[in-house]
């Protein structure tokens, strides 16, 4: 006996709003947003290259079911790969102080880092 997946995305009542953003992202996107390599939207699924949906922010950790926002094109495999993890945030801006400059490099690279 299958046991049913509590995905309300899949399965449950968001399902019509989530087909229709779906549709919204597939018709607007065409770059998997995790490898930045074109979808091919030919290859259907189990291809590990087939188009999927990810959500940026997984419903595991509190993110919306259906918000568009939230939503984002990926390859199958990337999705997996990426499964139930966070995406990872802009670094944060310290303060560069003469400690942090080399020796041995141009500042300029660290000017654009910290800029």
């Amino acid at each position: 006996m299958a046991t049913k997946r509590n995905r309300p995305d899949k399965d449950g009542w968001a399902k019509a709003a989530y087909e229709k953003a779906k549709k919204i992202i597939y018709g607007s996107q065409s770059v998997c947003a995790i490898c930045g390599r074109p979808v091919n939207f030919d290859l259907k699924f189990p291809n590990p290259w087939s188009a999927t949906l990810d959500h940026i922010i997984p419903i595991s950790k509190g993110g919306s079911v259906v918000d568009i926002e939230n939503l984002q094109l990926a390859h199958l495999q990337c999705n997996r790969m990426k499964a139930s993890r966070l995406p990872i945030s802009a670094p944060q801006k310290q303060t560069l102080t003469n400690r942090d400059l080399p020796l041995s490099i141009s500042w300029e690279t660290y000017h654009d880092i910290y800029s």
